[in-house]
């Protein structure tokens, strides 16, 4: 009987495991705006009604290594995340209802940017 228990509980947190590390990898709510590829990751800048929201993600997880990500809302000053990372910076959010947004990341030295978005 302990062993039915056991597989029961470890099946019910399967899924809930994984659906909890998919939100937590990006971090970001909202739908994806904007994607910036470059050659060791990616940007990806999301938005919902009143935010948006940056995460810069490795493109091969593993060691730790420099990373950074930034999102500045037109007229207010960056949020910045940067440090030593293995899989991603961020996430960072800003409050960007009505207002114009630009990000940068990077991934061992190598980064992208966008531009202003989201106007």
């Amino acid at each position: 009987m302990a062993v039915v228990v056991a597989a029961g509980v470890l099946g019910a947190a399967g899924p809930g495991v994984a659906a909890a590390q998919a939100v937590g990898l990006a971090g970001c709510s909202g739908r994806l705006a904007k994607t910036v590829r470059f050659a060791t990751g990616e940007l990806r800048v999301y938005k919902n009604r009143q935010y948006a929201c940056a995460v810069t993600v490795a493109q091969a997880p593993g060691a730790r290594r420099a990373m950074s990500v930034s999102l500045q809302p037109r007229g207010g000053r960056a949020v910045v995340d940067a440090g030593r990372f293995a899989r991603q910076a961020g996430p960072v959010t800003v409050h960007a209802l009505n207002r114009c947004v630009r990000a940068t990341g990077s991934v061992a030295g190598r980064g992208g940017a966008t531009g202003w978005i989201l106007c």
